[in-house]
């Protein structure tokens, strides 16, 4: 029976990837934010107001979901201003920096490193040196999106290769989206080794693909 819906990855970029379910989970991630303006009919809508026609006035403190912030910001209108979540503030980074594997990554946002990439379509002050630590991997004593992940990564495919049957909810629990599913394909690729050393992996055989492309070249031969 064929699957009816096959994965797809996430964008992990500055643009989601509208057919990843996880892409468009972590949009629902809310930002801290300010209304720059007024904002007509959207009260309720953001939890500010009980009827529909109720407006956001000027100035008010906000919460939004990341799909709705990327709509509303515009550097030129002023529509709203959007703030910096403190898990990617210089006094988490400095947490990161000395040992990023004892931080709960799911606890404090499930989708770290995705959303981490989005907060860079926003202007805020401290983007510059998020965006250059994710390119050059350092600044300083900084820790970046990419320290974060590479300092994890290790422990991560340790722990995947080494926990043959043995529960791992603890450790899966303290992982983002992303690590969870890498965690996933370690886990499958143990499996998978030990199957074969033991001799029960399946047959390989021909795909599909393959066995009707040669029953087409031996038609073309018999014609």
């Amino acid at each position: 029976m064929a699957e009816a819906y096959f994965p797809v990855g996430p964008g992990l970029g500055l643009e989601e990837n509208y057919l990843s379910l996880d892409d468009i989970l972590m949009s629902q991630e809310k930002l801290p934010g300010r209304a720059e303006s007024t904002l007509p009919r959207l009260a309720f809508a953001l939890g500010q107001g009980a009827a529909a026609a109720d407006s956001i006035p000027e100035g008010t403190k906000l919460e939004v979901p990341l799909w709705l912030a990327k709509g509303l910001h515009d550097s030129k209108r002023r529509i709203i201003s959007v703030e910096l979540p403190k898990i990617y503030k210089e006094a988490w980074r400095t947490v990161f920096s000395a040992d990023a594997n004892v931080v709960d990554l799911h606890k404090m946002g499930p989708y770290y490193y995705g959303f981490g990439s989005q907060l860079l379509n926003f202007d805020n002050p401290e983007n510059p040196e998020i965006a250059q630590t994710i390119l050059q991997a350092t600044v300083g004593n900084s820790a970046s999106l990419l320290q974060t992940f590479i300092s994890r990564f290790r422990r991560l495919m340790d722990s995947s290769q080494n926990a043959y049957n043995e529960d791992t909810s603890l450790l899966v629990a303290r992982l983002d989206e992303l690590e969870r599913a890498l965690f996933r394909a370690g886990q499958k690729g143990l499996n998978d080794f030990q199957c074969w050393e033991k001799g029960q992996a399946s047959q390989i055989t021909a795909s599909s693909l393959v066995q009707n492309y040669g029953k087409r070249k031996f038609t073309d031969v018999d014609s």
